[in-house]
């Protein structure tokens, strides 16, 4: 079997398998108020492993994406000087590589960097929230 002809199977495979499956919350003609699975839920210390796990992979991604790059422009170089034109390839591939790591450092930051932020407004609004119920009139009439 030829490559266009594998990949043109493989193709139709995927095709045939897509589907579509939108999230949503039931409809409650109580109004609300209710518990069914639809209520926003933030477990810190799920956050905070993801987070984690996003920071240790930006981490390894700035020392491991990079650990093949004079290897591969030194072979680049050494093909381009023997008029291969597989160097000029190699390099272009090593530019495309580079940019792609860039990419997934910055991506990886962000989630890891965004989490956090999400824990410490979330943690600063609860507060606030206890300070403003603690402080108010209604304190009085619920102890």
């Amino acid at each position: 079997m030829s490559f266009d002809e594998e990949w043109s199977t493989a193709r139709a495979t995927a095709a045939a398998n897509v589907s579509m499956r939108l999230n949503h919350v039931p409809a409650d003609p109580g109004g609300g108020g209710g518990t069914a699975g639809g209520d926003l839920e933030l477990n810190q210390d799920h956050i905070g492993a993801i987070g984690t796990e996003a920071y240790k992979l930006h981490s390894r991604l700035q020392t491991d994406g990079k650990h093949a790059a004079t290897a591969t422009g030194e072979a680049a170089g050494a093909l381009t000087k023997e008029s291969f034109a597989s160097g000029a390839a190699l390099l272009k591939l090593n530019t495309t590589w580079e940019s792609q790591v860039k990419t997934l450092v910055a991506a990886c930051a962000n989630i890891s960097n965004g989490l956090n932020y999400s824990l410490k407004s979330h943690a600063r609004e609860e507060q606030q929230l206890h300070a403003d119920f603690t402080s108010s009139a209604i304190d009085k009439y619920l102890k």
